[in-house]
């Protein structure tokens, strides 16, 4: 019998051609499925492996890209600075196909200024956010977009707003915004596939619990707050198994998900009405939902006519990776032309 694996896609590749290294993060993690929903948006979309470059930064996200797709390249690069790495890359070479994995600490707070600057340019990458709230890899801290109010084990307060990348995105003019849930492979694999397949920044704010450190009532655990108090919660070394959390609910429908500790989160899945070209009502639809307590999911936001950054800045065609050195290096007649220009 022949099972989902053994499918082959149109350029004659399984589902087990787009994997990588076995995964070294905690058994539970959404992360693990964001990465399993990659492979299969790869699979499905028919990506070249030798055309695809895998980028990231630093944390638990970060890892993701040696999961899957082994054989293609991949760059990991210094904490928040993935998006400058991913513009050489792509201008060097514009028939990459670039994914981006980022997590929330390495895109909302270091890494701020080069998120900002990706969405402005629009560079054409597929940047997908593993958004657990935390700083899993220094155990636990609050990220920048843990919600306002959010507790700590201990019951201590978040007491700074959230960062909402999405509604970021949106007000700097991004050209594909989504939001979605790990444990949502149906709505995530098709918002992967859409991305991959955009001309421009597609950014994908996938939720992803932490099943270490922010799957509790409240918030997270602090390895601060532990470390202060000499009084260690649990056994550091040692992760518990937790099932994989799965949901499958219609579009306009809001989902009670249970987390493993019996907290919950409310997921909202946008309806047919939401017009994803309208940027007003994608934000008005942000705030709405944070003021209910919800999490909404879904493509927020996309506008196909923007001009991503290798066609605003000329490039040609033939990516600048393939050309030869005389075609790179100008004549001396031909940089004076150029600097006369300039003056």
């Amino acid at each position: 019998m022949t099972i989902a694996a053994d499918k082959t896609n149109r350029i004659g590749l399984t589902r087990d051609d787009y994997r990588g290294a076995h995964t070294t993060l905690c058994a539970g993690c959404g992360h693990n499925s964001i990465t399993n929903h990659i492979v299969k948006a790869l699979h499905d979309s028919a990506v070249e492996p030798h055309l695809l470059a895998k980028m990231s930064g630093i944390g638990c996200s970060s890892k993701a890209t040696a999961y899957f797709v082994d054989r293609a390249h991949g760059f990991n690069g210094a904490h928040g600075r993935m998006p400058s790495l991913a513009t050489g890359a792509k201008l060097a070479n514009r028939e990459l196909v670039v994914v981006g994995v980022s997590g929330d600490g390495d895109t909302a707070s270091i890494g701020l200024g080069q998120y900002c600057h990706m969405i402005r340019r629009n560079l054409d990458i597929t940047y997908v956010v593993e958004d657990n709230g935390v700083y899993g890899l220094t155990k636990g801290q609050l990220s920048a977009t843990a919600d306002l109010g959010s507790t700590l084990r201990k019951g201590r307060a978040n007491d700074y707003p959230q960062i909402d990348i999405c509604a970021v995105a949106i007000d700097l003019g991004a050209s594909f915004v989504a939001r979605s849930f790990s444990g949502d492979g149906k709505q995530l694999v098709p918002l992967l596939r859409a991305a991959l397949a955009h001309r421009g920044t597609a950014l994908l704010d996938v939720v992803s619990p932490c099943v270490t450190f922010n799957d509790h009532a409240g918030s997270t655990k602090s390895y601060a707050y532990v470390k202060d108090h000499d009084a260690p919660v649990n056994t550091p070394d040692f992760i518990a198994f937790q099932p994989e959390i799965t949901v499958d609910y219609d579009p306009g429908t809001v989902q009670d998900v249970a987390l493993h500790d019996g907290s919950h989160i409310l997921l909202r899945k946008l309806d047919g009405d939401h017009d994803v070209r309208d940027p007003v009502a994608a934000l008005r639809a942000l705030h709405e939902a944070r003021r209910s307590g919800e999490i909404l999911t879904g493509l927020l936001y996309a506008d196909p006519e923007i001009d991503d950054l290798c066609t605003r800045e000329r490039l040609p065609d033939r990516p600048l990776a393939h050309l030869g050195i005389d075609a790179l290096r100008p004549s001396r007649e031909q940089w004076a032309a150029l600097m006369a220009a300039l003056v």
